[in-house]
């Protein structure tokens, strides 16, 4: 069974940084596409950046420059390291896997797997 745990998210100040985790356990991230989902309260679940397979990376406009989508095979982890924070980045990030790597994009549609969530709160 497929299971993603996020961990790192927090309270940071505008300017700030932060490094979100997402423990991967039944499959292997070294043959899935991986992603992180953010979700603002009022608002739908929007796309912030994934990884294929090949390492293979796209992101949001609005987090390019700003943060970056990696993972670690050995450790079965996906990662995101978000810089420059912005009161806009608040809310609860979510790890999302896909097997159908053909269908990888931004859109919620393409993943099957999903974590909790970690809560982000950025203060300006």
């Amino acid at each position: 069974q497929v299971q993603l745990v996020e961990s790192g998210g927090g309270s940071v100040q505008a300017g700030g940084s932060l490094r979100l985790s997402c423990s991967a356990s039944g499959y292997t991230t070294s043959s899935a596409c991986m992603g992180w989902f953010r979700q603002a309260p009022g608002k739908e679940r929007e796309g912030v950046a994934t990884i294929d397979s090949r390492g293979i990376t796209r992101y949001a406009d609005s987090v390019k420059g700003r943060f970056t989508i990696s993972q670690d095979n050995a450790k079965n982890t996906l990662y995101l390291q978000m810089n420059s924070l912005e009161s806009e980045d608040t809310g609860m990030y979510y790890c999302a896997a896909t097997t159908y790597c053909y269908l990888l994009s931004l859109r919620t549609s393409s993943f099957e797997y999903w974590g909790q969530g970690t809560q982000v709160t950025v203060s300006s």
